[in-house]
């Protein structure tokens, strides 16, 4: 079974989105580059970011958010962003009016189902939860193996925590990895059990 990997681009003060859900300059890196993240030519980073990036996102099997994610993107019209085979959904809620059955969304009620339908789909492949209220949740349920950020060189002063609503303390081990990217600082933490 693959890691569980909570991940995402975040503040120097510990946000992923502001009071609006907006996240700014958070993404800038992704698109102030020079090679292509990936097919569509949008996403453009430095070589530097690349190569620590797209071998992560080659792993990724299934992504796990929340349902407000969810519904902020449209669904992302029911195609798993960034190539994924799978999405996983954690919402109370049915699939919305009109959903098509065979897009590749799981809707489940609670993140410790979500993790358990996301690692059977991804099987040996990295199950990545998105950072929030969510990730913050999967983390407090001890779920995660793993943390990863990007860390953008911006203060947003409030918004969406990072690790969403976490009240207790968790360890994580000292940073495995430190890449510096161009306006971006790659961190990853195994978590500490």
């Amino acid at each position: 079974m693959g890691d569980v990997v909570m991940y995402s681009s975040v503040s120097v003060d510990g946000f992923v989105a502001d009071d609006n859900d907006q996240p700014g300059p958070l993404f800038d890196w992704l698109t102030g580059g020079d090679v292509p993240l990936d097919e569509s030519g949008q996403l453009k980073v430095s070589r530097t970011s690349y190569d620590y990036i797209r071998p992560y996102w080659d792993q990724i099997g299934v992504t796990i958010v929340g349902r407000h994610v969810f519904d902020m993107t449209d669904g992302w019209d029911g195609k798993p962003p960034g190539g994924m085979d799978h999405m996983v959904v954690v919402t109370h809620r049915p699939a919305p009016e009109g959903w098509d059955p065979g897009a590749p969304f799981h809707f489940v009620a609670g993140v410790e189902a979500a993790v358990a339908t996301a690692q059977e789909l991804a099987g040996d492949r990295i199950v990545e939860v998105a950072a929030g209220d969510v990730g913050g949740q999967v983390l407090a349920a001890g779920l995660v193996d793993e943390v990863r950020m990007d860390v953008v060189p911006v203060v947003l002063g409030s918004g969406k925590r990072y690790f969403g609503s976490v009240h207790a303390q968790h360890l994580l081990e000292d940073p495995d990895v430190v890449v510096r990217g161009d306006r971006v600082l790659h961190l990853r933490y195994r978590v500490r059990r």
